[in-house]
């Protein structure tokens, strides 16, 4: 694990200090990076991982890449944050070898941290707190461009800063999560990007240059499951989220969750939890 830890690279997108107001409400938001965020002022609300978190004044937040995530802002709100690629050995997450805390109280250091790549970066700033707008693949590699023009000195004190801020959500311990295997990863990723299109096993097979029937052995070997089913479980799993932090109606739920039809969606939702998607939300709203 340590060889996997010391291989970490973190690449740096946007930074900045941003005040909010109510115009910050964007929901369906996943993006390919991860995002860093120490509150300073006001109030607003993250979801991510079946969690409703307000964000508090003097508290760090991450929210990793390719994760389900809506951001309200009541009135106002201030914030410095951080936007950036990460990945472990050859283009692995490690997301997928440790458990990470997507909150805790900030240090002088970690306020230090902020302030200082905000400095280093002053050309990061985003112009437009809109993910849709700064979230695009063209975006990304028009900064990641950028990167490759830094001195070596911003380069290392650059990945240093942000290895200290991102080291303090990892948690110790046996890690829970699914380990997964080089050259596959890009697969799970496309899969939580394009949820809501069709997502059949002969089309992810074509992309990824490999038969159907050898696709879903060699993905059936590495996650235990058919990529048929995974797709499904991640469905489930991402109308969850919607059910208990959105006012979605079913049918905007498994539009957005990529079901052929509510109908179809319901019952799949009844068969893995035992109940309807109308009774979860109901149920877990009076809990």
């Amino acid at each position: 694990m340590n060889k996997i830890l010391q291989s970490l690279k973190l690449e740096l997108l946007h930074v900045g200090y941003a005040k909010l107001n109510h115009t910050w409400d964007h929901d369906n938001v996943i993006s390919p990076f991860s995002r860093m965020y120490l509150a300073t002022k006001g109030t607003a609300k993250i979801f991510h991982s079946y969690e409703e978190v307000d964000l508090k004044p003097g508290h760090l937040y991450l929210v990793p890449s390719f994760t389900y995530s809506r951001y309200q802002c009541p009135s106002f709100h201030e914030q410095y944050y951080v936007h950036f690629l990460e990945e472990v050995g050859d283009g692995l997450s490690i997301f997928d070898f440790k458990d990470f805390r997507y909150e805790l109280k900030a240090t002088e250091l970690d306020i230090n941290c902020f302030e200082r790549l905000e400095e280093l970066h002053a050309n990061r700033k985003l112009k437009n707190d809109d993910p849709g707008v700064y979230d695009s693949h063209s975006k990304i590699i028009a900064k990641r461009r950028e990167n490759d023009l830094m001195s070596a000195k911003l380069v290392i004190e650059t990945h240093g800063l942000l290895l200290l801020l991102f080291s303090n959500f990892i948690q110790n311990g046996r890690s829970t999560k699914m380990r997964v295997k080089s050259g596959f990863y890009e697969v799970l990723n496309y899969i939580k990007e394009h949820l809501h299109q069709p997502l059949s096993v002969s089309d992810l097979a074509q992309r990824f240059h490999l038969s159907p029937d050898h696709f879903s052995r060699v993905f059936q070997q590495k996650f235990g499951l058919r990529p048929s089913k995974y797709i499904q479980t991640v469905r489930i799993e991402r109308s969850e989220t919607l059910l208990l932090t959105t006012n979605n109606t079913l049918a905007e739920i498994a539009d957005k969750t990529g079901w052929e039809s509510v109908s179809y969606y319901t019952r799949i939702f009844k068969k893995t939890n035992g109940i309807t998607p109308g009774e979860f939300r109901k149920t877990r709203a009076s809990s």
